[in-house]
């Protein structure tokens, strides 16, 4: 008997396993992607209900949860095409849309139609970097040691650092004009980095191991950074993100210094091609 509904088919009409029943492993970074809308799409809600710290808390769980579905999906080995393109819509909503609406109704809301802009922006910003991201993911020309930086500031990264205004609100700083419009220059200019040039170090290639005289350091370094995130919240999500803009800094040069390396390599390469043809 046919059903209701057409059969869930992950990977479009080809490239997967076609199987009566499929494995809870291949639904579960789905279930997460949804997971994260949800969050975010209560945060919003809890903004404008004036419940502001909630709905901070649900935007951040929001980006959590939709910057780990895509591991989660890797480690099951569950990544689908399905999977991919709910990702990419629910990463609009979580790391753009949700993040602008709630600063707009704490703060930048006393700008009025100013304000209103700079959310719009960061929105469209986000929305535009992740556009770029997924056209960088079909680059098969791009150099492999360039998979280790972001180009602009990531999504997740962007929508916690928008937030830096509220965390500093939190923290007992009054929505003053002066700090209104402050914000908004600020909320500008994380929309502005993220769809910049600047390369972003992602530690996705050499980040995978970690030596073992660093691992009882990191471990312990996670564990404090956990309980002072327990503890005092909002001040250590502010101080993350100014180290966070401070460590920009550092992943350019860095980015500068391994592009030199890389060219002298490739200059190195071709010479000795030329040496061996003559």
């Amino acid at each position: 008997m046919v059903g209701p509904f057409q059969p869930f088919q992950p990977h479009s009409n080809g490239g997967g396993p076609r199987l009566r029943e499929m494995p809870l492993r291949l639904i579960v970074p789905n279930l997460i992607t949804i997971l994260a809308i949800c969050a975010g799409l209560s945060g919003i809600r809890l903004a404008f209900e004036l419940r502001f710290e909630l709905a901070v808390m649900m935007v951040l769980l929001a980006a959590f949860l939709d910057a780990v579905d895509g591991r989660v999906a890797r480690m099951l080995k569950a990544s689908s095409s399905f999977g991919a393109q709910m990702d990419s819509l629910a990463d609009i909503v979580n790391f753009g849309v949700a993040p602008a609406l709630v600063l707009y109704a704490y703060l930048l809301n006393g700008a009025g139609a100013i304000g209103w802009i700079a959310a719009l922006l960061f929105a469209i910003a986000c929305a535009l970097r992740l556009a770029r991201f997924n056209v960088m993911l079909e680059d098969e020309d791009r150099p492999a040691w360039q998979g280790d930086y972001f180009v602009g500031v990531p999504a997740p990264a962007g929508a916690a650092l928008v937030m830096l205004p509220v965390y500093l609100g939190f923290l007992g700083l009054t929505p003053q004009p002066v700090f209104v419009y402050a914000s908004i220059a600020y909320t500008v200019a994380i929309g502005i980095l993220m769809v910049s040039k600047l390369p972003v170090y992602s530690g996705k290639a050499s980040g995978s191991r970690v030596r073992r005289e660093f691992v009882l350091p990191v471990m312990f370094a996670v564990v404090l950074y956990a309980l002072l995130l327990a503890s005092y919240t909002w001040a250590t999500m502010a101080a993350s993100a100014v180290a966070y803009l401070l460590f920009l800094s550092f992943g350019t040069r860095a980015y500068i210094k391994r592009a030199a390396r890389e060219e002298e390599k490739l200059k190195a390469n071709q010479t000795e091609d030329g040496t061996s043809a003559g």
